[in-house]
């Protein structure tokens, strides 16, 4: 059904403009391709660059480093949007194309921290800052470009084919990790993985390829030819407060909202169903990959409909229905995907008991401290095994426990106090300590990995599906939205800036955020509070002070 209503809406495209966005729309499905390989090998990223700290520590300086190229996407918003505004939609969108193609292949073969050291995760880092900067004056540019070329009345047409190119990314990138699992086997975590990297030099010389045939957009060199295009865009687009005023307003009441809902719906579901559910990687892949394909023209189709009735109406009923949504759908996730988790939590619910001045918040951001205390060794097993649990306090100075089951009859696992242990004796009794409690967990019925046998692949595809709209009612209309929003002399730069912080940092802080508040609360679901409320507030203040803009003059 829904490549039949994309198939409807291309019609509406002219001939003369297919050309325009297959190349705009290909050369940023390559770039998000290049980008999102690194979230989806995150855990084949740890035990390469982050082997020299702990497990924890190591996933989540994983975590980290994948959001640090969210965190620089504004500064390339800001340093290409000004070249964009000043010399050109189209070769600066060919530059950043090449930045992150190179930046990419040249990670697939860095050597990892066992040959050269803290080198590797330094350097690692350093191409994800370049990949971030690149990003961050692509969308601006093939947005712009594409949208600069539609006739009135078909912007959220045009630009929703931009818009399908994140999602479409992020599934070649998913099926080509997927290829090489399937080929390589056990080899793809020893030497397989680089290959997706790799992959990337063929597909940068495809995207430089193309773009080259592309001509400068219409709306730049007629502002050219008349002498109006900006010398000063950044002084512009936020030295004055009427075009600023418009860039928060874009940031918290549209691109905000919208980010959280399409990392929530895609990236956090994935980690949700592989690290939270235990769910087998190969099949946590398939799942995301064909919700992913059912949803995916549905972006052509809000685009079209965008249209038609509003850029606003659309992106804030997707907001809304997240805020309403979300708990139940991931609660349904847990039901169908791993049956056996649910009925242990309900039956056999687990609490640390523990003195809470026992309890650190476990992230080392220099890899060197011990998390010793009783209280983070009990946390630390539950965490990584998957398991829920509800805190309870202790008398100060007392030994933490782990109870497996309810108030009056659950058995209690003493964990230790390791601070003054020598390392050999503490990793004894931890190893004791994780024997004892792993067995009185299965005893309970917690899995030690979901039941690959119990999972209902239809509802959960199903339920991962409507997570995908989601995505794109919020996401198909956005790039006319704030195309529409700001003047064309400083266009490029005006709606690279919030697009990028929001999606930069409101959605790609969105792992470790979510991450954060699971392992200091216990709670699998909690990590969705973060999404929901970023999405509320993107519903109060768009439409609160956010115009419609969709019969909007582009050259105003």
């Amino acid at each position: 059904m829904g490549t039949a209503a994309a198939t409807i809406a291309t019609r509406g495209v002219e001939k003369k403009h297919r050309r325009v966005i297959f190349a705009s729309s290909l050369g940023t499905v390559f770039e998000w391709y290049d980008f999102y390989l690194y979230g989806a090998l995150s855990a084949v990223i740890t035990k390469q660059f982050f082997s020299g700290v702990n497990e924890t520590t190591g996933f989540i300086f994983a975590l980290m480093a994948f959001a640090a190229g969210f965190f620089v996407r504004p500064f390339g918003a800001l340093l290409f949007g000004r070249f964009g505004d000043m010399i050109g939609r189209k070769y600066t969108f060919l530059v950043t194309i090449v930045i992150m193609g190179l930046s990419t292949a040249l990670v697939g073969l860095l050597p990892s921290y066992a040959t050269i050291g803290v080198a590797a995760p330094i350097i690692l880092i350093i191409l994800r800052l370049l990949q971030g900067l690149a990003l961050g004056g692509e969308y601006g540019g093939a947005a712009t470009y594409v949208a600069e070329h539609a006739p009135d009345g078909k912007r959220g047409l045009y630009t929703s084919w931009i818009q399908t190119t994140a999602t479409l990314g992020l599934f070649l990138s998913l099926l080509v990790i997927l290829l090489c699992r399937v080929a390589l086997g056990d080899a793809f975590d020893v030497w397989g993985w680089r290959i997706p990297f790799l992959v990337s030099i063929v597909l940068l010389a495809v995207s430089v390829y193309i773009r080259l045939q592309l001509q400068e957009s219409p709306v730049f060199l007629e502002m050219k030819a008349e002498g109006r295009v900006s010398k000063a865009p950044l002084s512009e687009a936020f030295g004055q407060w009427s075009n600023l005023k418009i860039v928060l307003l874009a940031l918290f009441g549209a691109t905000a909202g919208q980010a959280v809902i399409w990392y929530g719906g895609q990236f956090y579901a994935l980690f949700f169903l592989e690290k939270i559910l235990q769910v087998d990687a190969k099949a946590a892949n398939l799942i995301i990959a064909a919700g992913l394909l059912i949803g995916t023209p549905f972006f052509v189709v809000f685009g079209a409909l965008s249209d038609r009735i509003g850029r606003k109406k659309i992106i804030m009923a997707g907001c809304i229905l997240a805020v309403f949504t979300y708990f139940p759908v991931f609660k349904g996730l847990t039901h169908f995907a791993n049956p056996a988790l649910e009925h242990a939590v309900a039956t056999a619910p687990v609490t640390v008991v523990a003195d809470p001045a026992d309890c650190s918040f476990q992230f080392d951001p220099v890899g060197k401290k011990a998390f010793t205390n009783s209280c983070d060794v009990a946390k630390s097993y539950l965490a990584k095994a998957g398991v829920p649990y509800e805190n309870e306090v202790a008398s100060a100075g007392s030994v933490a426990r782990v109870r497996v089951g309810a108030a009056q009859s659950g058995v209690f696992v003493d964990s230790f106090a390791g601070n003054s242990l020598p390392k050999q004796e503490f990793k004894a009794a931890s190893d004791a300590f994780a024997a004892k409690l792993k067995g009185e967990l299965n005893t309970a019925g917690y899995p030690p990995k979901a039941d690959m046998s119990q999972l209902d692949y239809p509802m959960v595809i199903a339920l991962c599906a409507y997570l995908v709209i989601l995505v794109t009612m919020v996401y198909g209309p956005i790039a006319a939205w704030l195309v529409e929003l700001f003047p064309a002399r400083i266009r490029y730069t005006s709606m690279s800036l919030p697009y990028h912080i929001g999606n930069g940092w409101f959605g790609g802080f969105l792992p470790v955020t979510s991450f954060a508040i699971v392992a200091a609360t216990g709670d699998i679901y909690n990590g969705l509070w973060y999404p929901i409320a970023v999405a509320l507030m993107t519903v109060v203040i768009g439409s609160l002070f956010l115009r419609e803009t969709r019969d909007q003059p582009l050259m105003k």
